[in-house]
């Protein structure tokens, strides 16, 4: 029985399940979409868009509650600096999920989470970040 537990399993352990959101979650703000399983898409906005409401507020304690989920000095600055100030005027809502279809392999149905109004906004390169990342570590 459930008895007052939020989320779905995923098929994989409690760290499987963090560390795979982190980096779902990483992905998303690097490239503003991503392509996953439905179920994840819907965990992925379930952890995605506390971190855009509190990276909207921008004081000292939201930005470490964020830098606890998002491991990269360069990612959480994306976060702060470009995604946060397009949705200063949005009260929630910040990503939308679009279903594609299924794969063909196993049947998956595979789904679309982007970050909504983000097409006027500048692409951001996924090769340097990865880089810089790569550096860091």
């Amino acid at each position: 029985m459930r008895h007052r537990r939020k989320g779905k399993k995923l098929g994989v352990n409690p760290s499987h399940r963090r560390a795979l959101l982190a980096n779902m979650a990483e992905n998303l703000i690097i490239h503003k979409r991503i392509k996953t399983t439905d179920a994840r898409a819907k965990e992925l906005r379930r952890y995605i868009e506390p971190l855009v409401t509190k990276a909207k507020k921008g004081d000292l304690n939201s930005i470490r509650m964020i830098a606890k989920k998002i491991r990269h000095k360069n990612i959480l600055d994306i976060l702060l600096n470009d995604i946060a100030p397009v949705y200063d005027n949005r009260n929630g809502g910040y990503t939308r999920i679009i279903k594609l279809g299924f794969r063909d392999n196993d049947r998956a149905s595979v789904s679309l989470i982007e970050f909504v109004d983000m097409e006027g906004t500048k692409k951001i390169e996924s090769t340097p970040v990865s880089k810089e990342i790569q550096e860091t570590e």
